[in-house]
């Protein structure tokens, strides 16, 4: 029986590169000449560290069009809450969105539901399997998901005949 996987991965090297070309940047930008701008790769989150507001916002700029070079989805970035650090400076964490989460995977189901084609959705750990008796159903499938907007990054592999 035919089938697919819906997952949502992120390439954590690539995301290491986009922040590393991130860092060469800053450090080589005159409009940040002086200032105290970090960022920094841990696990699954990118810790910003800026001077004021203006260059938070610049830096997360900056790692947006790097992250989109790169070939990273913006969905996959979430932005936190930009909160004071110590020494009048500002921190923003920006979490890594891997895997689809439960809530996620029954949104994603509902949506295979309501299109009533011959295809079933089961939520296996942090991604979804859509099976089908034909493959025609399975690839209208992939064209539905992909038009609509979900707020996350979603791959589809695995196809099977």
């Amino acid at each position: 029986m035919p089938s697919f996987d819906i997952v949502s991965k992120v390439d954590m090297q690539e995301v290491d590169n986009a922040v590393n070309q991130t860092v060469k940047e800053i450090g080589q930008r005159y409009d940040f000449k002086g200032s105290k701008c970090e960022v920094t790769l841990e696990k699954e989150a990118i810790k910003l560290l800026a001077d004021d507001d203006f260059r938070l916002k610049a830096v997360v700029d900056i790692l947006q069009s790097k992250c989109i070079k790169r070939g990273l989805s913006p969905k996959a970035l979430q932005y936190g809450k930009a909160e004071p650090a110590s020494g009048s400076m500002i921190r923003q964490l920006v979490t890594i969105q891997q895997g689809i989460s439960k809530e996620k995977g029954k949104e994603i189901i509902a949506q295979i539901k309501e299109t009533k084609l011959k295809v079933q959705g089961q939520i296996q750990d942090d991604q979804v399997r859509v099976t089908g008796k034909n493959i025609d159903d399975l690839q209208e499938i992939i064209r539905l998901l992909k038009s609509k907007d979900l707020s996350i990054d979603l791959q589809f592999i695995n196809f099977r005949q």
